[in-house]
């Protein structure tokens, strides 16, 4: 008789929670089928969708340059085989609500990691381009240092190979970043950490002659 008791009792025990789940389930369902419905009436995006389109659909800074397309050669003019300026480049698409720009160019297939030829930050966000050669000190910004410890643009100097070279913008929701030319990318990203509105990029290849 106890023996029929304990296994009525565990059965009524898992009947319960079975019918606790199938209620959670069903309610869950419902709810999901209502927002959908309500969606479609309203001839708008579910909460949830518009959250994924947000991450995927995010505006980027066009970043192009009157030397090279993208994907493109750059000119041994500004590489280490020339005259090593920093090349020309425009920057469309910042948002109104951006404070500053900060830019940073590396190269990806260096043999040794990563290295770092570029590093400016605090350019107004105002600032649509960027001549060759141009003098970061005239718009207020700070360069700081690139894999050579120098705060100054290095150009492509590939020891081998064909290397891509990623020119990236980054538009901030601060004016200033509280750094100097001692600054490293790495400082300078630590520094943007949430405060990145939009970035874009361009990236150019160089290889030299053998």
């Amino acid at each position: 008789m106890k023996h029929y008791q304990s296994e009525r009792s565990l059965y009524d025990t898992t009947m319960y929670y079975h019918t606790c789940f199938l209620k959670y389930f069903l309610v869950i369902t419902c709810a999901i089928i209502s927002c959908a419905l309500y969606c479609q009436q309203a001839n708008a995006e579910c909460p949830c969708k518009q959250k994924n389109q947000g991450v995927h659909n995010m505006a980027t800074i066009q970043v192009t340059s009157s030397a090279f397309e993208h994907e493109g050669t750059i000119p041994s003019k500004y590489t280490c085989d020339g005259e090593d300026i920093s090349p020309p480049l425009a920057i469309a698409g910042v948002p109104g609500n951006a404070k500053s720009l900060a830019l940073i160019c590396d190269d990806p297939d260096a043999p040794g990691g990563t290295w770092v030829h570029w590093v400016v930050f605090n350019l107004p966000a105002t600032v649509k381009s960027l001549p060759e050669k141009v003098d970061i000190a005239v718009h207020g910004a700070i360069e700081g240092k690139n894999s050579w410890q120098k705060s100054e643009y290095g150009g492509p100097c590939p020891p081998s190979g064909t290397h891509r070279y990623y020119f990236k913008f980054y538009a901030l929701d601060i004016a200033t970043l509280d750094l100097d030319q001692k600054a490293t990318k790495e400082d300078v990203l630590a520094a943007m950490e949430g405060h990145i509105v939009v970035e874009g990029q361009l990236m150019g290849k160089y290889s030299r002659a053998q």
